[in-house]
């Protein structure tokens, strides 16, 4: 079951990598209480990723938080060392969290995830952005397969 406005996210761990190793990360600690916009992408250092998505949210950061978001958080099915890196080829530090979702388990339980198997990409996440507040889907935009628009820090703006 695909999640939609309304549902709570469920509470499976997501990883980041800090300055002193690996955090595992549980929803209370990422939505309790806050305003997060979280996006995924079907992969680090893919091309649409990382030129258009993750740089429409790091330019945009400043007017995001404007209208009330106090988190941006990227999410991809990679695991935390690759997405650590990215963040700073992404000059993301400090503006936007990139989050591992190594096995898809995250990706999976809100059913978004990308079966590219057939291109030796295996399980990815289909490419979104949702608004979350409290732990509570308040928006969500998925792009059709291929399509990158209704996901982007842009589009978010417009909605908040």
């Amino acid at each position: 079951m695909t999640i939609k406005v309304g549902d709570k996210l469920p509470d499976v761990g997501l990883q980041h990598k800090t300055a002193d190793g690996i955090d595992t990360l549980d929803n209370a600690a990422l939505f309790a209480g806050k305003k997060v916009v979280l996006f995924a992408v079907p992969g680090a250092f893919t091309p649409t990723c990382s030129a258009q998505h993750v740089p429409s949210f790091v330019q945009n950061i400043d007017a995001l938080k404007a209208k009330g978001v106090d988190t941006v958080a990227c999410v991809a099915v990679n695991d935390p060392f690759v997405m650590g890196v990215w963040a700073k080829d992404q000059a993301s530090d400090g503006k936007v969290v990139m989050l591992a979702d190594g096995s898809a388990k995250f990706t999976k339980a809100i059913g978004l995830e990308l079966d590219l198997t057939e291109r030796g990409l295996g399980v990815r996440s289909q490419r979104y952005a949702m608004v979350v507040e409290d732990g509570t889907v308040s928006q969500l935009f998925v792009e059709d397969a291929g399509a990158y628009d209704v996901s982007s820090a842009e589009n978010v703006l417009k909605h908040l």
